[in-house]
């Protein structure tokens, strides 16, 4: 018998129940070392203007939405390209051989084919404040795990690797994901932490690392870097 999870309700305990969890301590990995990442002056400028208008607001009390307009959102566009678009409220469905996962990811940077999304390179929650407020966390892995459904079924590779991230008001903190045995009754997701960056002041390093996924998925062919477990 198959298991729904509904991503907006999903739980460490529903992930750990279906999937073997491999947690990373947050570190310094290749994927956040992006000094060499060139950004040319029209993203430059416009990173003042986005820093800019932060410094004067008070990010910690604007609600959801105008964050996303202001702060998230202009970043995002900022690396997409042909083919590269950023999409917002996105509906995600996977199945796995015994759960399946089903809801909305607030943001997902990816590959566009004639005005719909086809492969998820990067997926963003815009972390819940207030009374609604609870853990990103498990419901980013859910959104990961049904993202790299996706990608499988469009590659058919047995190692998916693709990124998320979650903000809290300017912050960001980014996820690297693997997920192998895809088509087994547990498959394993293994994910990386970046630490968090603050928009106000590391909008550059947050845009690198942005166009650092970007640029990997690019590459022709992409490896997924098996690590053992």
């Amino acid at each position: 018998m198959v298991t729904k999870l509904t991503l907006s309700k999903v739980t460490l305990t529903d992930i750990k129940r279906f999937v073997k969890l491999i947690e990373q301590e947050v570190s310094e990995y290749d994927w956040t070392q992006v000094d060499s990442m060139v950004l040319n002056d029209k993203e430059r400028q416009s990173l003042q203007d986005i820093q800019t208008r932060l410094l004067r607001k008070p990010v910690h009390r604007m609600n959801e939405a105008t964050l996303w307009g202001k702060a998230i959102y202009p970043l995002l566009l900022l690396v997409e390209q042909a083919g590269i678009e950023v999409w917002a409220e996105v509906p995600l469905q996977a199945q796995y051989a015994l759960f399946e996962l089903e809801g909305v990811a607030d943001g997902i940077l990816g590959k566009s084919v004639t005005g719909r999304l086809e492969s998820p390179y990067l997926v963003v929650i815009e972390t819940k404040r207030g009374v609604e407020s609870q853990d990103p966390v498990p419901q980013l892995y859910g959104q990961l795990l049904a993202a790299t459904h996706i990608n499988w079924e469009q590659e058919n590779k047995s190692c998916q690797e693709v990124f998320g991230c979650y903000t809290i008001a300017d912050s960001w903190t980014f996820i690297r994901a693997e997920v192998t045995d895809i088509e087994t009754d547990l498959p394993t997701l293994r994910v990386e932490y970046s630490r968090e960056y603050t928009e106000k002041t590391e909008a550059e390093t947050i845009l690198k690392i942005l166009k650092f996924i970007v640029a990997k998925y690019l590459q022709q062919p992409r490896p997924c870097v098996q690590h053992p477990f």
